[in-house]
């Protein structure tokens, strides 16, 4: 049966209203052109060494839109002393995601006079040269570095590695770099001895450390104070490089701020263990007479000597007041490490006098102990 016109129409209308209803092909609101502007950065980090400030961040990979950037973008590096504005610095031109680096040298008027802040800012420009807007503050010290530490030497001690410099009239502080040179242990090398396992496991030590030294922080007994510092952190068998530089320090509201000179010439050390252990103390006698068919004995103890490279001990005699004054060696030639001794070889009625000393491992005796005097009974 055909359709009348009428009808046509009817279904027509009704489905334009059904593609209207559900919206299918009609578009949506137009979207705004992307800008294209990179996020700004957040992690920018300065230090300033001598006249030179590093600058440290990292690159955005996406932009204010959520979009990838693709283009290398060029950086805008500027400087801003106090309230001033912020003057531009040249910049380098970096991939999106990758680490930023830059190294401005100050000009002469931000490298002279007292310690101020100094604010570093960076800025991502888009092809059209628009950004999102400046970086967090990064704040170093401008004005006339701390003068070059000159003459540092060291030496080692038993308790560390002593490190001096040449005076100065500058009260800075001092700031010793420590960086170790001898070859870490790795599976490819069995020459160095393999660090201890279990609860008492040596930690493997950081390839680089600092020590700041407070400006006066040790003194001679008049109170002069003494240009030098004690690294007690250091490992035997090991070699070092030491570095100096001097530290102006300036509080800038709740922010302490530093401003370090140059680097000294560097110093190395190799940390010989020639150093005995201690002597061990507080020795104590007890004598016993040879009764019941038992041998007269003396018994010593004394307190154990607490370092970690300890071998053990040797006792020493001698019979008071008699021919064989000189003092021997009555323990076994292999140390022994208990700090306790049984010695049987003794006559009633004698006087006896002992001492003992402490070696380590590498064979190094202490001096001998103070000595102790003990009489055998007569049975």
């Amino acid at each position: 049966m055909a359709m009348n016109p009428v009808s046509r129409l009817g279904w027509a209308a009704l489905s334009a209203a059904a593609l209207f209803a559900t919206g299918c092909g009609t578009p949506g609101a137009p979207l705004p052109p992307s800008l294209k502007l990179p996020d700004p950065v957040t992690d920018l980090a300065a230090t300033r060494t001598g006249n030179q400030v590093s600058l440290t961040w990292t690159m955005p990979k996406k932009s204010t839109d959520k979009l990838l950037l693709k283009a290398n973008l060029p950086v805008r590096v500027c400087r801003r002393e106090d309230a001033g504005t912020c003057a531009p610095a040249a910049g380098p031109l970096l991939a999106p995601g990758s680490s930023g680096a830059f190294t401005d040298t100050l000009p002469p008027a931000l490298a002279s006079g007292p310690p101020r802040p100094l604010t570093y800012f960076i800025e991502l420009n888009n092809r059209n040269g628009r950004s999102a807007g400046l970086s967090n503050a990064a704040v170093v010290l401008a004005g006339e570095a701390p003068a070059l530490v000159a003459g540092l030497a060291a030496h080692v001690r038993k308790d560390g590695v002593v490190l001096g410099w040449t005076p100065d009239s500058e009260k800075a502080a001092i700031r010793l770099h420590r960086k170790l040179l001898t070859p870490q242990p790795n599976a490819e090398s069995a020459a160095r001895p393999k660090p201890r396992q279990g609860l008492l496991a040596t930690p493997p030590e950081p390839l680089e450390q600092s020590l700041l030294v407070d400006s006066g922080a040790q003194s001679d007994q008049s109170g002069q104070s003494l240009d030098r510092a004690l690294d007690r952190d250091i490992r035997f068998g090991e070699v070092y490089e030491y570095r100096a530089q001097r530290v102006a320090r300036v509080t800038a509201g709740s922010q302490t701020l530093e401003l370090a000179g140059e680097l000294s010439a560097p110093v190395r050390v190799e940390t010989v263990d020639i150093f005995p252990p201690a002597v061990p103390t507080g020795l104590a006698a007890v004598a016993t007479a040879g009764e019941n068919g038992a041998e007269p004995a003396i018994d010593l103890n004394w307190q154990p000597v607490t370092e970690t490279d300890l071998a053990g001990y040797q006792v020493y005699r001698r019979e008071a007041g008699g021919a064989n004054g000189i003092w021997q060696r009555i323990s076994p030639a292999q140390p022994f490490v208990a700090p306790a001794f049984h010695d049987n070889q003794v006559q009633p009625g004698h006087t006896y006098s002992y001492a003992v000393s402490a070696i380590d491992r590498g064979g190094h005796e202490s001096a001998r102990s103070a000595e102790t005097e003990e009489t055998v009974p007569t049975p």
